[in-house]
């Protein structure tokens, strides 16, 4: 490669995603012109991916606080106290682009960039989660896409050992160009010993751990923070290569150096690699760095600086180190046969000096590049509510369950977490399909709960309303396993935010958020933006995921799943009859219409209280989401390998998606209980139906539980294979 530093013009400058003003931006900044290096920095660090232009004004706006909360967003992820001095990390974040153009190590690297957040902390891993968006099961990509994501995903958590409890999958066609791949990860650590990024003391070495540096990912957060084009397959190039094992001995080295009182601040190299990480530890302890690259490792001939400093190789971290520990973490890296490199040191002055090759390759205020990107008020118009509901469909209540469950978005998801290891490390509870997974705290009587949701079809007919169900059905997840819900992280998934009506989608979504959450004392703690998900000016459907968190105290207050013969089915809440942009329309009529289900969160809270307070009485519970009653009661009776037969006839009733409901399974001795306590909570409840037999009968259509199960348990492998 040729060491000759390129012509810096217009050509250049827009290839690295910024704008004419935001480099002028820059020459007033720096007083002239930046080197090719300089620019990279400045391309990296104010991009979208890493600087939150767009989206910095609306994410202070949301819930952040609580008793609970240990650490809020602005850190590799959030921390919530669990008690008896135990504190649970945990974050969500995209690996949307790189898994569209390379899917295994674009989905490899996102678990792996995942876990690196968490135990930067200072936490181990006890769970992974992950939600993928992928375009019709039709598309000539998809089944590519979808096979290469599920490998990867589970080739570097297995080999990790990390237990993938839980997730969703869902297929829709504006997802074509642009699959989504949201990776979840969270840890446990002692409450009093978090580790920040914060830089802190004059003269403290800064120390690279891990990998080698090499030219694989350079690029990436800039490929992150556009849309694609015909040229796609050009940013290949872009997109990091993975090795779990070497991240498994980095966590082990890290988790080891904490303990030997060695570590100052310590930083995960992941968008914009050693760039971000630098400046990120500096900025936060108002501090300048100077780094010099010849001390880099590499595992590549005659790297420039500009590549080194915009690599996003895996498995990397950086470190201030305590000086008089040098040789002890020395020997710990040595230990674990990783990398250990003084590559530099904290300096008093606001200034990223970056040396290589005994030549100043940059030289920046450090300030100017983290806290003062720029930040933008971009033009939003709002979404405007639909006002036409769509019709009831006319269709027998069975067919009408066919049409749910042999759809690969309701389908059983099998063939998907049966590629994960979910339990490794013998403490999860709960599989995945089985609503929020969960895992037990090692040597303790507690156990977490954990969950991601979102229905991207209401958010883009409502976004405030679809923010608010988000929420709320991650919330009920939580609370339908026995949970106290704690916390969530997010990951807002949507297209180019220049577009007034994008960016519409996102502030409704973000004021939607914002309510539920504060209204249901479930703070969001970290969390992740991925704009720009268009292709060729398509946009994808607008996908705030939200991952939620939960604690159960003690094993007695966990619900169980366990459907017995004779059990009574008791529905919690009203049904209203809501239809618009429900599963049933989308998946039997290709009908997307109508207002998304409102989300009255004083009835959340309250039906979630009444569930928490008599979960002693209870055989299973489990939320109403898509597919309404009827999908619900079904899932139950399938997985329990019993009948159900609900007395409802009527579609609506079985199919619609009101909101703040609850299928309860329980005894007819306990649902005389149940029923009297919700008389006296104001609550609506009502019998539904039982449990038993062989078949599923609505009203007067039924059909054998052996058939149905049949074409639930197989219509998503013959779709994506």
């Amino acid at each position: 490669m040729s060491l000759t530093e390129p012509q810096i013009d217009d050509a250049l400058i827009a290839a690295h995603g910024l704008k004419p003003d935001e480099y002028q931006r820059i020459l007033d900044i720096i007083g002239r012109a930046p080197t090719f290096t300089e620019l990279g920095i400045f391309s990296a660090m104010w991009n979208e991916h890493c600087s939150y232009k767009s989206s910095k004004k609306w994410l202070r706006t949301l819930h952040t606080m609580g008793p609970q909360v240990i650490c809020g967003p602005g850190e590799n992820a959030g921390v919530v106290d669990i008690g008896d001095g135990q504190a649970l990390v945990f974050k969500m974040e995209s690996h949307n682009h790189p898994s569209y153009i390379e899917p295994y190590q674009g989905a490899a690297t996102g678990v792996g960039g995942i876990l690196r957040d968490v135990f930067t902390m200072g936490a181990r891993p006890i769970a992974a989660m992950n939600a993928l968006s992928f375009g019709e099961p039709t598309h000539p990509k998809t089944r590519q896409l979808v096979a290469g994501v599920v490998e990867g995903i589970g080739g570097y958590g297995n080999c990790f050992g990390v237990p993938n409890v839980g997730g969703e999958v869902r297929f829709h066609r504006a997802y074509n160009g642009n699959c989504l791949v949201n990776a979840f990860a969270a840890g446990l650590a002692d409450a009093d010993k978090i580790f920040y990024s914060a830089a802190s003391g004059v003269g403290m070495p800064v120390v690279y751990l891990g990998a080698k540096t090499g030219r694989d990912g350079v690029g990436g957060a800039t490929m992150a923070s556009a849309e694609f084009d015909d040229t796609i397959e050009e940013k290949r190039p872009t997109v990091q290569v993975g090795d779990p094992f070497t991240e498994k001995r980095l966590m082990e080295a890290c988790l080891e150096l904490m303990s030997s009182g060695a570590v100052i601040s310590i930083q995960d190299m992941g968008a914009a690699g050693l760039t971000c990480s630098a400046v990120e530890m500096g900025d936060k302890g108002g501090l300048g760095i100077r780094l010099n690259l010849d001390a880099v490792p590499q595992r590549e001939l005659n790297m420039t600086a500009y590549e080194m400093m915009l690599s996003e190789s895996q498995e990397r971290m950086l470190m201030v180190l305590r000086p008089e520990k040098e040789a002890k973490a020395r020997a710990i890296l040595d230990k674990w046969d990783l990398d250990f490199a003084i590559v530099g040191e904290t300096i008093p002055e606001d200034r990223f000096l970056i040396l290589h090759g005994n030549m100043v390759k940059a030289d920046l205020p450090l300030s100017k590049l983290s806290s003062s990107a720029p930040e933008y008020d971009r033009p939003w118009v709002p979404t405007p509510v639909p006002l036409a509901e769509p019709a009831t469909p006319r269709v027998d209540p069975i067919d009408a369950l066919r049409a749910l469950i042999g759809s690969p978005n309701h389908a059983h998801k099998a063939f998907v977490w049966e590629q994960y290891d979910h339990m490794v490390m013998g403490d999860t509870a709960r599989a995945p399909g089985l609503g929020a997974g969960i895992v037990r705290v090692h040597g303790t009587d507690k156990a977490l709960a954990f969950t991601c949701d979102v229905t991207p079809r209401y958010v883009k007919a409502n976004p405030f309303e679809g923010g608010k169900q988000a929420v709320a059905e991650a919330y009920r997840n939580l609370i339908a396993s026995g949970a106290t819900p704690l916390a969530a992280t997010d990951n807002l998934n949507f297209g180019n935010p220049e577009k007034p009506e994008i960016m519409g989608q996102f502030v409704g979504a973000i004021q939607g958020i914002g309510e539920a959450c504060r209204a249901l004392d479930f703070p969001i703690v970290s969390g992740n933006v991925s704009l720009y998900n268009e292709t060729d000016g398509t946009g994808i459907l607008p996908t705030p995921t939200i991952g939620g968190v939960g604690l159960i105290a003690r094993p007695d207050r966990m619900i169980g799943r366990v459907v017995k013969d004779g059990d009574v089915a008791i529905l919690i809440g009203t049904t209203h009859g809501h239809m618009g942009q429900s599963a049933l329309l989308a998946e039997l009529e290709h009908d997307e219409t109508g207002d998304a289900p409102h989300v009255d969160l004083t009835e959340e809270k309250r039906h979630g209280a009444y569930i928490l307070a008599n979960h002693g009485f209870m055989h299973a519970c489990t939320d109403l989401s898509d597919g309404g009653l009827a999908l619900a009661a079904f899932e139950l009776a399938e997985e329990s390998g019993l009948g159900v037969t609900l007395t409802a006839h009527d579609i609506a009733h079985l199919y619609a998606e009101d909101q703040a409901r609850y299928l309860i399974v329980c005894s007819l001795s306990q649902a005389e209980l149940l029923l009297d306590a919700a008389k006296v909570d104001f609550i609506q409840a009502e019998v539904v139906g039982h449990f038993g037999g062989d078949a599923v009968t609505f009203g007067t259509s039924t059909a054998p539980l052996s058939d149905l199960s049949n074409l639930y348990r197989s219509a998503f492998e013959k779709a994506v294979t």
